[in-house]
């Protein structure tokens, strides 16, 4: 059990029987009245979302998931599927994929997540490197615009902000939590 001052973002906890992720916190402390928690949390095993102000030590039940280091092995439709180093396979359903598809490629490491030994969602490492597949070349003069990125396609599904100065065939250092140009590699 948990308070609701120790919650953190990425905490999973109980809400109405249902495991939930934190996704904000603020805390919220006025003169009259006990201290207060703003929390914004997504359910974690259906689409929903929800933002709601507790007291600061009002109880929560916590959960703790698990998770597993995969490699990505193929995409049978609904399912993306992930294999350990035991060859033991996990299915994990599409619309629980979020952000990841974008970056999924065969053999990828990755981590799958388990609620109640069920595979729920995966995780990606922090930042890939990915090659630049298509961009437009630089324009002398372009930064007198103010304008000092231009898009780059990296794959049918992703495209980010680089810098002028990167181009078709370089590669590039993407942050994976939020689509984010982070350096050339």
């Amino acid at each position: 059990m948990k308070i609701a001052q120790e919650l953190r973002v990425g905490n999973v906890f109980m809400l109405e029987n249902e495991p939930h992720v934190v996704l904000r916190t603020e805390f919220v402390k006025s003169g009259r009245n006990s201290s207060m928690v703003k929390l914004k949390y997504k359910k974690l095993l259906k689409e929903g979302r929800g933002e709601f102000t507790y007291r600061a030590d009002e109880k929560f039940d916590t959960v703790t998931l698990d998770k597993k280091e995969v490699t990505y092995s193929y995409y049978a439709d609904p399912m993306y599927v992930f294999m350990d180093a035991e060859y033991n396979q996990y299915e994990v359903e599409a619309e629980n994929m979020d952000n990841a598809i974008k970056y999924l490629e065969p053999d990828m490491p990755c981590e799958v997540v388990f609620y109640n030994d069920k595979a729920i969602s995966v995780e990606l490492p922090t930042t890939l490197i990915r090659v630049v597949e298509y961009t437009e070349p630089a324009v002398k003069g372009d930064t007198s615009s103010g304008k000092v990125l231009k898009n780059a396609k990296i794959n049918d599904l992703l495209e980010v902000q680089v810098p002028l100065f990167v181009n078709t065939g370089d590669k590039i250092e993407i942050d994976t939590r939020t689509d984010e140009y982070k350096s050339r590699a």
